[in-house]
């Protein structure tokens, strides 16, 4: 789909009412194919390759990555498969887009499901700390490459509980990961990272559509934050998965799936 000027990759399956999914960090549409092939009976599947991601284009600037615009692009994509309202569903990086579009586009958003997602950060100093170790890991992606930064990127602390996975799901995992582009990667950090996008703590209080909170229990950073962010959601629900980390949907997808369609039903 050409959107703003740019080439998104869009995939559309099943019936019923509409479940956009949003991938994290290296991720695609394959990130979902699981949960998709799980779900399309009941609703009907959008997954969009974020800017920078899997077949979407990967723009030279920055800038054209922010929230702003990347929520701007969802609402278009959404506009041009005529679909007003959706529920959506944002893992990692691609919560914290969810995140802001449910903020900032309200009327649009029927639920929302955030797995292992934050709100940004609160302090100015926060935010500036992380925009320079982001930026540090962009140069260093664009100057080592795609796969220096796979090996370094699976053995960071937050995906521990992977390696657990069979041999098969962590080669399928790699994989996906490496089809990347390194420049898409680092400018994808540099314009929707968490150090750059506008917190989001203080929308909280105004949501008014159901929302879950989807954490994996041995991810003890995001079950914190889940709890921080449930304290100020009105109409909300927490899941902490058992035996589960960062990537509840790939570690524990039977639960993952059951818990979703069950929140997705009710009424």
């Amino acid at each position: 789909m050409r959107i703003n000027g740019v080439n998104y990759h869009v995939e559309v399956t099943g019936t019923g009412k509409p479940l956009v999914l949003l991938h994290g960090f290296t991720g695609s549409s394959q990130s979902w194919t699981e949960l998709a092939n799980a779900l399309k009976d009941q609703f009907k599947i959008i997954t969009v390759d974020l800017l920078g991601h899997g077949q979407t284009d990967v723009p030279d600037d920055p800038q054209r990555y922010a929230m702003p615009h990347a929520a701007a692009d969802l609402i278009a994509i959404c506009e041009s498969l005529a679909i007003k309202r959706f529920n959506l569903l944002g893992y990692s990086m691609g919560g914290r887009l969810a995140l802001y579009v449910a903020a900032h586009y309200p009327h649009r958003v029927k639920r929302l499901i955030l797995e292992s997602a934050s709100p940004g950060l609160l302090t100015t100093m926060e935010r500036e700390q992380r925009q320079q170790s982001d930026d540090h890991l962009a140069q260093q992606i664009e100057e080592k490459g795609i796969e220096w930064f796979v090996d370094f990127w699976e053995n960071i602390p937050l995906f521990a509980s992977q390696k657990n996975l069979s041999h098969e799901l962590q080669a399928r995992q790699r994989a996906q990961r490496l089809s990347n582009s390194p420049v898409g990667l680092a400018n994808s950090l540099r314009g929707i990272g968490t150090g750059v996008q506008p917190s989001l703590w203080h929308d909280l209080d105004k949501l008014t559509m159901p929302v879950l909170l989807l954490t994996g229990a041995l991810d003890t950073k995001f079950t914190a934050l889940s709890d921080q962010m449930a304290a100020k959601i009105a109409n909300v629900q927490v899941i902490k998965v058992e035996d589960a980390g960062h990537t509840v949907h790939l570690e524990k997808p039977d639960i993952c799936i059951s818990h979703i369609s069950t929140f997705l039903s009710a009424h």
